[in-house]
């Protein structure tokens, strides 16, 4: 079996897969797409995703794009460990919770999102960071109500799942974007937990190819 993971090593959707790859054991090479070169936006990754979004996950000749979507597929195809719970209502729940990321923080916030405001709008870049750090606050208001009656070690009880895959990066991203994260005690204590994981440590940002 072959996996290419083409991303960018900061990216949030990339970093969400990585980690999900890490837990479940499953090997695989990084070909780094650098999103502030626009390498996203060449043709060799149009092919790959038309959006010209990352990542894109080539496994055996087949090409994936959508994190949650790869997320999805890794979780059938590759079941063990779960990182879906058995119940339907708890699936709910975390899908929920990983929508209020996907859908509802990360395009906001995104680089393509804070580009278009400068190009489109003249907000510079000074003002990039407070506009990311209002969506991040909102989303996190939202999602520390949603996750706080669940969670245990980590956000459903002490069973990881796709909400600790795709809140770490978002963490990171409020801490890039200077977010008080003690208004958050649950966010925080998850993320610090998961963190410490080996397959989270391998995963994160700076341990990356391309990482600068």
């Amino acid at each position: 079996m072959s996996i290419n993971v083409y991303g960018y090593w900061r990216s949030s959707a990339t970093w969400r897969v990585r980690i999900a790859l890490q837990l479940k054991g499953l090997d695989f090479n990084i070909v780094p797409v650098h999103l502030v070169r626009n390498e996203q936006h060449g043709d060799a990754h149009l092919r790959r995703n038309p959006l010209g979004q990352v990542p894109a996950v080539e496994i055996d000749g087949a090409v994936l794009t959508q994190s949650v979507a790869i997320l999805e597929y890794l979780e059938e195809a590759y079941p063990d460990p779960a990182l879906l719970p058995k119940d339907s209502l708890d699936r709910a729940y975390v899908r929920q919770a990983v929508e209020v990321i996907n859908s509802g923080i990360q395009p906001l916030q995104n680089l393509d999102t804070l580009r278009r405001l400068q190009s489109e709008y003249g907000v510079e870049r000074p003002e990039w960071k407070p506009w990311a750090a209002h969506f991040i606050h909102r989303g996190f208001v939202a999602l520390e109500t949603i996750v706080a009656p669940y969670a245990g070690i980590y956000a459903l009880n002490d069973d990881l799942t796709f909400v600790d895959i795709c809140l770490i990066p978002q963490v990171y991203n409020a801490h890039r974007f200077g977010v008080d994260m003690t208004e958050f005690p649950t966010l925080d204590r998850i993320a610090t937990a998961a963190a410490r994981l080996p397959a989270f440590e391998k995963a994160h940002p700076d341990q990356q190819p391309d990482a600068q």
